[in-house]
C-alpha cells in the first residue's frame, strides 16, 4: 500500500447538531488529504459542534505516540472544517519536515530506535524545562468546587480527585468561557 492509498478512519460526532450524510461525507474527504503525511492508517477523532453562532470543528490525531490537534471556529462548518484542515496539515507538514531534514542529515533512508531517541533529545532540548513542582493534597470534591476552586485560585486549570467517580480529574476554562472536564478512560 502506498501513500495516497492509505484511509483515515474518522470517528466523527455531534455536539448540539445533528451531522448530517454530508457534512460526514465532506469531513471524511477533506481528512483524507492528511493520508500522504503518513505510512500507516490512521485514526482521527473529530467534533462538530454549534455554539450561539459558532460552528466549531475539533480534530485529534495520534501518530507514533505524539498527538496533532486543530480546532477552529467560523460561521459556517464547512468553512470550520477546511480552516482545521489547513492547520493539521501545516502541523503535519513540519514535524514530517523535521524528520526529513534529520534523515538527510544522518543519511538514514528508514527511521529507527536511535533516530526516535535523537529525535526526542532534540525535542527536549527546545522544549521549556520544568522549573517549579506543586505538591498539594487532592481532596475529593464535586466539579462545582473544582470550578470555584480553579476560580479562587486564578488558574485556567485544576487538578481534583472527582468525588462521584474517585478519578482524578482536570477542569480547564474553554475560550468560549464554559469549562471543559477531563477524565481518565477505562
Amino acid at each position: 500500500m502506498e501513500k495516497g492509498d492509505l484511509e483515515v478512519q474518522v470517528n466523527l460526532r455531534g455536539k448540539n447538531m445533528q451531522v448530517t450524510p454530508a457534512l460526514q461525507d465532506y469531513t471524511e474527504k477533506r481528512l483524507g488529504k492528511l493520508d500522504k503525511y503518513f505510512d500507516n492508517e490512521i485514526e482521527a477523532q473529530v467534533t462538530l459542534s454549534v455554539v450561539k453562532e459558532s460552528h466549531i470543528v475539533e480534530v485529534t490525531i495520534s501518530i507514533d505516540g505524539l498527538l496533532i490537534r486543530g480546532e477552529e471556529a467560523t460561521q459556517d462548518m464547512y468553512a470550520s472544517i477546511d480552516l482545521v484542515v489547513d492547520k493539521l496539515e501545516r502541523q503535519m507538514h513540519k514535524y514530517k519536515t523535521r524528520i526529513n531534514r534529520k534523515l538527510r542529515q544522518k543519511g538514514l533512508k528508514e527511521l529507527n530506535e536511535r533516530f526516535y531517541q535523537d529525535l526526542q533529545k532534540e525535542y527536549e532540548e527546545e522544549s521549556p524545562l520544568v522549573v517549579k513542582t506543586k505538591r498539594f493534597v487532592m481532596k475529593p470534591m464535586p466539579v462545582e468546587e473544582a470550578i470555584l476552586q480553579m476560580n479562587l485560585l486564578g488558574h485556567d486549570f485544576f487538578v481534583f480527585t472527582n468525588a462521584d467517580t474517585d478519578e482524578i480529574n482536570v477542569i480547564y476554562k474553554r475560550k468560549d468561557g464554559n469549562y471543559g472536564l477531563i477524565e481518565p478512560m477505562d
